[in-house]
């Protein structure tokens, strides 16, 4: 199969091209926009009940949809629901990816999804409590809102703040923290961020969606 990435950063979409018959795409419920009609499509479950749950915990679907071609040359078109960009990861079985809840947006049928509970710190960072793991092999797409940004962390580390992260690969480990102590904590605007040890891909979104909310607070009507 074959992808192209369009319209980013601003409203990424996916045009995806299958090469033969049978082959299959796993894509989260309501991310589909388009696709040939001889496209077959099957709603399912995926891990069963267990499974259904853990993915509704992480903030994804519960229910995810396999498409399979028919013939060679049909198209597939899918996208993230926020405004923002997409990314496709090529799997290869050497480390696992960490997506934020909500990032995931398809992925091949031979990338397994588990979720993963973040710890205690989950509950101060700004994010839900559990991630998605992704491993085995084969193209992975997630989305984000804003551009995406991605960095290649080193020896020296990295800090970003909690709620810009979209998703990192298993060579890194994080720790939270807060900013420059109290006075940095509570005057600076940044609250906890995440400081990356390991070597490994980090990658961010340019924007946040409790950036925008802070942003329109003040616009919003109240009663007196």
């Amino acid at each position: 199969m074959k992808w192209d990435l369009r319209q980013r950063p601003d409203f990424g979409i996916c045009q995806l091209t299958f090469d033969q018959p049978g082959e299959q795409m796993v894509v989260e419920a309501s991310a589909m926009v388009a696709r040939d009609s001889n496209v077959d499509m099957t709603t399912n479950m995926k891990g069963g009940l267990g499974g259904a749950l853990k993915r509704k915990i992480s903030g994804e679907s519960v229910f995810q949809n396999t498409f399979t071609a028919s013939s060679p040359g049909e198209t597939l078109w899918f996208a993230p629901g926020a405004d923002g960009d997409m990314e496709c990861h090529i799997m290869d079985g050497s480390h696992s990816v960490m997506l934020a809840s909500s990032c995931f947006v398809a992925a091949a049928p031979s990338v397994e999804l588990d979720t993963k509970f973040a710890g205690v710190k989950g509950f101060f960072s700004g994010t839900k409590l559990f991630l998605i793991k992704c491993d085995g092999q084969g193209p992975l797409f997630f989305g984000s809102y804003g551009a995406i940004h991605a960095v290649d962390v080193g020896p020296a580390g990295y800090i970003c703040d909690t709620q810009h992260i979209v998703g990192f690969t298993g060579g890194l480990d994080y720790q939270l923290r807060g900013v420059g102590g109290l006075k940095g904590f509570f005057a600076s605007g940044e609250g906890f961020v995440c400081e990356f040890k390991g070597q490994g891909r980090l990658w961010l979104a340019t924007r946040s969606a409790g950036g925008i909310a802070s942003f329109l607070q003040p616009f919003r009507p109240t009663k007196n």
